[in-house]
């Protein structure tokens, strides 16, 4: 059975990012930064649950605004990540679990500087979108350019005829967190794309 999950009638953005304390400091601010006008706009932050990085950095500045979190995390990361529990935070069985919660629970993703485990956690989003089976927005927060060489890695499948040309409209690209924010408030407008048939 899966695990009870608190009411909640607004709206909710995923949150992708990393959970590095070695990073750039200005990739924690602005994920501190996303956390509170999240907040501010009364949408939920759903997140990793960790306590770490800019995970952590973006919960407790969401959670420090007055508004609400939901964390997922697996039950072996507890010690890695550090489970943030000042917040609501599900301890689920697998990687696998926790991205299909995460999935479910959000309206919008955005995808923050982070890692190899952001990276699958986008891929595997902007992969339901090639396939139809989901129409939520994906804007790349692309601080300092932090994304641009996977960013040239999908126009790259574009251009050799690996992916359709309709798949530049799976995603946003976004320079500040005021842009995030205010793209994600517009989920209701991005229309459900429908990719080339192969």
């Amino acid at each position: 059975m899966p695990p009870a999950i608190q009411p909640f009638d607004g709206k909710s953005v995923c949150l992708f990012c990393g959970s590095s304390d070695r990073s750039d400091p200005i990739y924690t601010a602005a994920a501190r930064r996303f956390g509170e006008q999240t907040a501010q706009a009364g949408w939920r932050l759903v997140y990793g649950g960790g306590g770490v990085g800019l995970m952590g950095a973006s919960a407790r500045a969401a959670h420090e605004a007055g508004g609400r979190v939901l964390g997922v995390m697996p039950g072996f990361l507890r010690s890695r990540e550090r489970l943030y529990d000042e917040v609501e935070t599900l301890v689920v069985t697998s990687m696998h679990e926790r991205k299909t919660i995460m999935y479910d629970q959000s309206d919008a993703f955005v995808v923050a500087p982070g890692g190899v485990g952001t990276l699958e956690e986008v891929i595997e989003v902007l992969s339901w979108k090639r396939l139809d089976l989901h129409g939520k927005p994906v804007i790349f927060l692309n601080i300092n350019g932090f994304w641009d060489s996977l960013l040239a890695v999908l126009e790259h499948s574009i251009a050799e005829g690996m992916t359709p040309e309709s798949f530049r409209q799976a995603w946003s690209v976004v320079a500040t967190v005021e842009e995030a924010v205010a793209l994600m408030q517009r989920a209701d407008d991005m229309p459900h794309l429908k990719h080339d048939q192969r």
